[in-house]
């Protein structure tokens, strides 16, 4: 598999792009399958039913008050926060019958994702935490009481993608903003459900996280480095304006 690295940072709706873009062309056969692990910048990626909700433009208005770029995502589910101090890791696969494998894809992820972390220390468990914002039951989280990890797929004909937030370091900062966003949008939850990875392993950082995801995966999967081809990156650029969120 390929494993892909490269970010922007600084314009999350191209980062986004991007992913559609890798998916589209796996689905086709044109690229490769790809694993694609890169630290993104301060986002707030909003789910596409957020965006059909009276509160949807005083969220994305908050959002960006608080440093977050606000983006609507290529996945599903509810509002999510990430910045510099998380990762975001995706496998992008061509799948002849997607919907078929949509549960064991988010089984082997999560469960990938949940081995990492525990190679670190932590009680790491898969399920739904009550009270969690953006709420899957395929969550990672520190002992059931912390979200670590959300999980989401998109699928086209012909490809899937897994994509996962892991949240490593800052969830004061990531806990305020989604107090915002979710007032905005008038959904409840349990603040106490947002942190990050080190309020578990104080003192972890981002690289040694990145490390055990790659080594987990490597336990059954090849991973040779790869880069963004011009066809990829042009389509990326082409699809931006559908992640942005609506100014």
């Amino acid at each position: 598999m390929r494993l892909l690295r490269d970010s922007f940072p600084d314009a999350p709706a191209l980062d986004i792009a991007l992913s559609h873009a890798l998916l589209e062309r796996v689905a086709r056969g044109e690229v490769e399958p790809t694993v694609r692990l890169y630290r993104p910048g301060a986002t707030l990626a909003f789910g596409r039913l957020d965006a059909l909700m009276p509160g949807f433009e005083e969220a994305g208005t908050a959002a960006r008050d608080d440093g977050f770029e606000p983006i609507v995502r290529l996945a599903g589910g509810h509002a999510a926060a990430y910045d510099e101090e998380s990762l975001i890791y995706e496998e992008i696969m061509p799948a002849p019958d997607a919907t078929a494998g949509l549960h064991d894809r988010f089984r082997d992820g999560s469960d990938l994702l949940a081995g990492a972390i525990a190679s670190l220390g932590v009680d790491a468990r898969v399920g739904e935490i009550p009270g969690e914002y953006c709420a899957g039951a395929y969550t990672v989280s520190a002992a059931g009481r912390i979200k670590l990890v959300g999980t989401a797929q998109r699928v086209v004909r012909g490809g899937a993608m897994l994509s996962a937030f892991v949240l490593v370091r800052g969830g004061e900062r990531l806990r305020a903003v989604l107090f915002e966003v979710y007032r905005a949008l008038d959904l409840a939850w349990d603040p106490s459900t947002a942190g990050a990875l080190d309020d578990a392993a104080p003192g972890v950082t981002v690289p040694v996280v990145e490390e055990a995801i790659l080594a987990e995966r490597r336990h059954d999967h090849e991973l040779a480095p790869g880069a963004i081809d011009e066809a990829t990156m042009a389509r990326a650029r082409e699809l931006e304006p559908r992640h942005r969120w609506p100014a």
